[in-house]
C-alpha cells in the first residue's frame, strides 16, 4: 500500500499538445474544393515516355538508397519483436554448479555439522562439509507483471516507429521516382541546347566565311571579322560545356539507377515530352492521408507520445514474478533423484524512491522529445502546403512563361534570317547580325530551360501531392 500511495501522483495523464494553426480547405487553385488529385495516379500513368518509365522501374529496383531505407524498416520491425517479448515471461534453461567451504564458526558451517549428527538422515543426506557442492538442472524464469502500461506503451512505440520507418521508406520511393525524372529532363534539355549550338554554330560559321570574302573585297572591315571570329569561338566552347554537363547528368542519373557510369538512352526529344493537361491538387486534407513525410511525422509523434506515457509509468510500482524448476542438489550421483526435484516463485513489489530523479529526468526528456515530434509535424503541413501552392503557381506561371519565349524565338529566328540576307546586300552592320545571332541563341537556349523548369514544377508537383507511392 506504501508503494502504490509513493507512485500514485504519477499516473498516465493524458497528453495535452499546444493549439496549432488549422489546414485550409483549398490551395485557392485551380477549384475549391475538387478532391481529385495527381497524387493518386500511379507513377506508370503520370509519366507517359515510356523511357522514363523504363529507368524509373531500374532505380525502384535497384537503388542503394532504397535499399538502405529497406533495413531500416527491418531494424524497426526487430525492435517490435523485442518489446512485444518484453510483456512474456522469459524462460531460461539453466546449468549450474557450485562449490562452498563453509568456515566452522559460520551459521552454514555449524548447521551442515549439525545436521550430519542427527539420527534422522541416512547416508545419501549427510552434507559434504570439508567443500559442499551445489548442483541445480531445470528452468528459470523472470516476468514483469505489466500492471500500469508501461510495457505496453514501449511496444507501441516501438510499433509507431515501425510504421514510421515504412513511410520513410515510401518517402525514399517519392524522392527517387521525382529524381529519376528530374535528371531524364534535365538529359532531354542538354540534347535540346546541344542540337541549338549545333544549329546556331553553321549560322555563325557560314557569316564568318561571308565576313571574311567581303573583307578581301573591302566591304568589312578586320573588327567585323574578328568580332565573328569571337562569336564563333565562344558558342563552340558553349558546346564542351554543354557535353560535360551531359556526362555529369548521366552518371548521376546512373548512380540512381544502381550502376556505374554510362550511356542513357533516351530516344525521346524535349519538345514530345508530356504531362497530364489538368494538374490538380485536391484539397490540403489529403495530404494527411497521402504524402509519407506527413504520415511519417505523425506516427513519429504517436511514438513519442508513447515512450512519454512510460516514462510516466516508471514511477509506479512493478511486479516481477521469478519463478523455477529442476532439480537440485549437492552430489552428482543424486541430482536425477525424484527427491531432487524444487519448485519455487518469487514476487517482488517494487517502486522506486532514492532514484525518483533520474526518472523525472526521463519524464522530462520523453515529454520535450513529444513536443519537438508534435512541432515537427506541424511545421511539415506547413511546409507540404507551401510545396504544393508554389508548384500549382509554378505550373500555371510557366505554362504562360513558355507559350511567350516560344514567340519570341520565332521572331528572332526571322530577325536572323532578315541580317542574313541583308548581310549579303550590305545593308546590314556586322553588329546587328551578332547582335541577332547571339540573341536568337540565348532565347532558344533560354527556352530549353523554361521548358525543363516547366516539367520539374509538374513532377515538383506530383512528388508534394505524395505522388509516386508503391
Amino acid at each position: 500500500m506504501l508503494l502504490l500511495a509513493l507512485g500514485a501522483c504519477q499516473t498516465t495523464a493524458p497528453r495535452n499538445y499546444p493549439a496549432a494553426t488549422p489546414l485550409p480547405g483549398t490551395y485557392g487553385y485551380p477549384a475549391a474544393g475538387d478532391s481529385t488529385s495527381i497524387g493518386d495516379l500511379p507513377w506508370q500513368k503520370f509519366f507517359a515516355d515510356r523511357t522514363l518509365i523504363g529507368l524509373i522501374d531500374t532505380a525502384l529496383q535497384q537503388n542503394l538508397d532504397l535499399r538502405q531505407a529497406s533495413q531500416r524498416v527491418e531494424q524497426a520491425r526487430a525492435n517490435v519483436l523485442e518489446r512485444r517479448a518484453a510483456l512474456l515471461p522469459s524462460v531460461n534453461a539453466t546449468g549450474s554448479a557450485g562449490y562452498d567451504r563453509y568456515g566452522r564458526y559460520t551459521m552454514t558451517g555449524v548447521g551442515n555439522y549439525d545436521t550430519n549428527l542427527s539420527q534422522n538422515i541416512d547416508g545419501n543426506q549427510r552434507v559434504p562439509t570439508s567443500v559442499t557442492p551445489d548442483y541445480f538442472l531445470g528452468l528459470r524464469s523472470t516476468w514483469e507483471v505489466d500492471l500500469w502500461g508501461r510495457l505496453r506503451s514501449l511496444r507501441n512505440a516501438a510499433q509507431g516507429r515501425l510504421l514510421a520507418s515504412e513511410q520513410g521508406r515510401q518517402l525514399v520511393v517519392t524522392g527517387i521516382v521525382a529524381e529519376v525524372a528530374n535528371n531524364y529532363y534535365e538529359l532531354l534539355t542538354l540534347d535540346n541546347q546541344l542540337a541549338t549550338l549545333q544549329r546556331n554554330l553553321v549560322l555563325q560559321e557560314r557569316a564568318f566565311e561571308i565576313t571574311k570574302v567581303q573583307k578581301l573585297a573591302g566591304r568589312a572591315t578586320e573588327l567585323a571579322v574578328q568580332q565573328f571570329q569571337a562569336q564563333l569561338l565562344r558558342t563552340r566552347s558553349l558546346v564542351f560545356e554543354n557535353r560535360q554537363r551531359v556526362v555529369e547528368t548521366e552518371n548521376q542519373l546512373n548512380q540512381l539507377l544502381g550502376r556505374y557510369p554510362g550511356r542513357i538512352a533516351r530516344p525521346a526529344e524535349l519538345a514530345e515530352v508530356q504531362v497530364p493537361a489538368r494538374l490538380l491538387a485536391g484539397m490540403p486534407a489529403r495530404l494527411v492521408l497521402r504524402r509519407p513525410d506527413v504520415r511519417q511525422a505523425e506516427l513519429t509523434l504517436a511514438a513519442n507520445g508513447a515512450d512519454l506515457d512510460a516514462a510516466r509509468a516508471a514511477f509506479l510500482p512493478a511486479l516481477t514474478l521469478t519463478p523455477y524448476a529442476g532439480v537440485n542438489a549437492f552430489r552428482s550421483s543424486l541430482l536425477f533423484e525424484p527427491s531432487s526435484i524444487v519448485a519455487g516463485i518469487l514476487g517482488g513489489l517494487s517502486a522506486p524512491i532514492l532514484n525518483r530523479r533520474a526518472l523525472r529526468a526521463q519524464r522530462n526528456r520523453a515529454t520535450a522529445a513529444s513536443l519537438e515530434a508534435y512541432f515537427a509535424y506541424q511545421k511539415i503541413l506547413q511546409t507540404s502546403v507551401r510545396e504544393v501552392t508554389n508548384s500549382l503557381r509554378g505550373v500555371a506561371n510557366y505554362d504562360s512563361a513558355v507559350v511567350l519565349r516560344r514567340q519570341e524565338v520565332v521572331v528572332l529566328r526571322r530577325a536572323v534570317e532578315t541580317a542574313s540576307l541583308l548581310q549579303y546586300t550590305g545593308y546590314a552592320t556586322y553588329l546587328e547580325i551578332i547582335t541577332a545571332q547571339r540573341s536568337v541563341l540565348d532565347a532558344e537556349l533560354s527556352l530549353a530551360e523554361l521548358r525543363r523548369t516547366q516539367l520539374l514544377q509538374a513532377v515538383a508537383l506530383y512528388r508534394a501531392l505524395g505522388g509516386g507511392v508503391r
